[in-house]
């Protein structure tokens, strides 16, 4: 049990380095639990923690504070240009667009967040959701495409954060 944890413990370490050395920009206190990529356009808060994400593409993607994710997550800041592009179904050429994740924000297990997309603060994804649009602060939002179907006790959250009360 002693070495499982130790095991653990240096593989976390050996993730979390990969991850600070491709990002852009990171706070302290980043930790990732399970293999995890980042772009070189990634920029992360305080205090994230990964459990197995891919962050690909061109775009800008800006993780705020207290970001924590599930397994398996896919953060795309970009997309084929099969609008405008030379052949078909898409050639070489990509579209670039930024995502900003704010503080606090929570991504359940295998959730896809889409280029062009803002999760706003203390939002919720609910478990296998595909974020293509906006998603407003302290929402509960989830499906494919996700769409917000509770709020955050808003008054209980805004206590928590006041506390310094993070995970």
């Amino acid at each position: 049990m002693i070495l499982l944890k130790i095991i653990k413990k240096g593989l976390s370490l050996f993730y979390t380095y990969l991850v600070k050395r491709k990002a852009k920009k990171y706070g302290s206190l980043i930790k990732v639990n399970s293999l995890s990529f980042v772009s070189k356009t990634t920029t992360l808060g305080e205090n994230v923690s990964f459990n197995g994400i891919r962050i690909s593409g061109c775009g800008n993607v800006i993780i705020g504070n207290n970001f924590h994710s599930g397994k398996d997550c896919l953060i795309i800041s970009q997309n084929h240009n099969f609008n405008h592009g030379e052949k078909i179904p898409y050639d070489e050429s990509y579209i670039c667009k930024d995502i900003i994740i704010e503080n606090n924000v929570w991504l359940g297990d295998r959730v896809i967040v889409l280029g062009g997309t803002r999760i706003g603060e203390g939002a919720i994804i609910q478990a296998g959701s595909v974020v293509v649009s906006n998603i407003p602060k302290y929402a509960i939002a989830g499906g494919h495409p996700a769409k917000v179907f509770s709020n955050r006790d808003i008054e209980h959250y805004k206590r928590l954060k006041q506390e310094n009360k993070f995970h």
